[in-house]
């Protein structure tokens, strides 16, 4: 029986728990790298690193003929380049050089390729326009891909904010009693980084996939709440809110004020979540940091 064959351009947070799924299920997983160093870390992974960098069209020349592609690049503000110049220059640069016949394309988004600001719910038919320079960069990536090779079985996957193992937003923050930069009152779409990697996988492999999927985890809670939750499991005080400076990140983030539904991703994959709201997912990343915890002290001399 032939290997299933993967590429993941993007190993990162997300990427690297997809690529050691596919691993472990005995697939041939490769995983694009620009750092040579990495390639190794890869390797020991069971991942087999091809050394290249989607900023440099050439180096991209022989990528492997896989039955699924991957596309997980995130924006990395020390990389001197822009995020157009990552999520559009950089998707353009990767299309032109996949080999054919062309696998399942899985190309990762964002929400934020919405801008409604009033609660509303949105799903995939609602109208996108962006008001964060990453939500209009990721839809020009979007319409790029869908713009291309025609024959090419794509599917676009808008995450909301993924958290999990050592992502939990603002918990520094919070525990440190630093303000929180946020209205308490506006909506927050997650989805826990493991259920993240399960709906690719169960995208990857779908007979029939829907060009669009929103990737949340359908139980959108205020800020407000957010941090009631986060002080709750850590016991720790009540967070303090305050305005946003003008043109900071956080109040680009602000601007932003929808609810994300997830029914048509779970009617489409036949999926249920492990984490279907974010009280779970932190109860379950806590109770596995204080295992490691009591391992760790277990093995001290």
């Amino acid at each position: 029986m032939r290997s299933v064959k993967r590429l993941v351009i993007g190993c990162g947070y997300l990427g690297r728990r997809v690529a050691h799924r596919w691993v472990t299920a005995g697939d041939t997983v490769f995983a694009l790298t620009r750092n040579p160093a990495r390639a190794d870390t890869l390797e020991r992974d069971g991942i087999l690193p091809f050394v290249a960098d989607i900023h440099d069209v050439s180096s991209l020349a022989g990528l492997p003929e896989v039955d699924t592609v991957l596309y997980a690049v995130g924006f990395d503000r020390t990389g001197g380049q822009t995020i157009r110049d990552v999520f559009v220059e950089g998707l353009k640069n990767v299309l032109s050089q996949l080999p054919a016949p062309r696998g399942r394309f899985i190309y990762i988004s964002s929400t934020g390729t919405y801008g409604q600001d009033d609660g509303q719910w949105v799903d995939e038919d609602s109208p996108c326009d962006p008001v964060r320079e990453g939500g209009k960069a990721c839809l020009d990536a979007e319409n790029l891909l869908l713009q291309g090779d025609p024959g090419l079985d794509s599917c676009r996957l808008r995450l909301a904010g993924i958290y999990g193992p050592g992502r939990i937003p603002r918990r520094e923050d919070l525990q440190a009693g630093k303000v929180i930069p946020a209205s308490p009152t506006a909506w927050l779409n997650l989805i826990h980084v493991d259920d993240a990697a399960r709906v690719v996988i169960a995208a990857a492999d779908a007979e029939a996939l829907p060009d669009l999927l929103l990737v949340s985890d359908g139980s959108p809670l205020s800020r407000g709440d957010y941090f009631k939750e986060l002080c709750r499991q850590l016991d720790a005080p009540a967070a303090n809110f305050g305005d946003p400076e003008t043109d900071s990140p956080s109040a680009q983030r602000a601007l932003g004020n929808k609810r994300v539904s997830n029914q048509a991703m779970l009617q489409a994959l036949g999926l249920q979540l492990d984490y279907p709201d974010f009280s779970s997912g932190l109860a379950a990343i806590l109770t596995d940091d204080e295992k490691t915890t009591v391992e760790d002290d277990g093995n001290q001399s």
